[in-house]
């Protein structure tokens, strides 16, 4: 019996390792990812000059901490409304449901959403939209606050990896119009993941 409780515990041992390995090997295609499309002259944010003088985008370093497993809540009842963005454009989105998870010892709440635009597009069916901002703000991460990329979950809880949070296009050029974070997405920790401020 013994020898069976100690095989439990060194495979459940070993299969949480490869979910954190596996975690942090996503983490980094990510990054290599996101490098890529910003050299890509057809999908690149940055001006031509930038771009030509452009090796990587700063990273905080992939930390693990900042991985969670959020409970989702689904708000199905939700009217459409008019996200503000940085230029008078005004992008219908939805709430679409709520995300509870804890942090360093804390409990946080945020909305996450879904555009009425991309919703039309096959490839965007379950494309999630969570945007957030954060004590990093206006120090080592971009002013404006970051977005993280997510999928509608088919149970009632959601990974939520802030090793993906990324900055608005607004961030690279002022060309772009750019959603801005709700009031009520602000998390009151900083948030030492993802993609860092950028220095042009």
């Amino acid at each position: 019996m013994k020898f069976l409780l100690f095989l439990c515990f060194v495979i459940s041992g070993s299969f949480a390792e490869a979910q954190v390995s596996k975690n942090v090997i996503s983490a980094q295609n990510f990054q290599k990812e996101i490098n890529m499309e910003f050299k890509s002259p057809e999908h690149s944010p940055l001006p031509l000059k930038a771009r030509k003088n452009f090796s990587s985008l700063e990273f905080f370093p992939v930390d693990t901490t900042f991985i969670v497993i959020a409970e989702f809540v689904r708000t199905p009842f939700e009217a459409p409304f008019e996200m503000p963005t940085t230029t008078d454009r005004k992008p219908l989105y939805v709430k679409y449901g709520e995300l509870y998870f804890s942090l360093n010892g804390k409990d946080f709440e945020l909305d996450v959403y879904q555009s009425q635009q991309l919703n039309k597009k096959a490839e965007y069916k379950d494309y999630l939209f969570l945007p957030f901002t954060d004590l990093t703000n206006g120090n080592s991460s971009y002013s404006g606050g970051r977005y993280v990329d997510l999928k509608i979950p088919k149970a009632n809880r959601m990974l939520i990896d802030f090793n993906k949070a990324y900055n608005p296009y607004c961030a690279y050029s002022g060309e772009y119009s750019c959603p801005i974070p709700p009031e009520k997405n602000h998390l009151e920790i900083a948030i030492n993941a993802g993609v860092m401020a950028y220095e042009k």
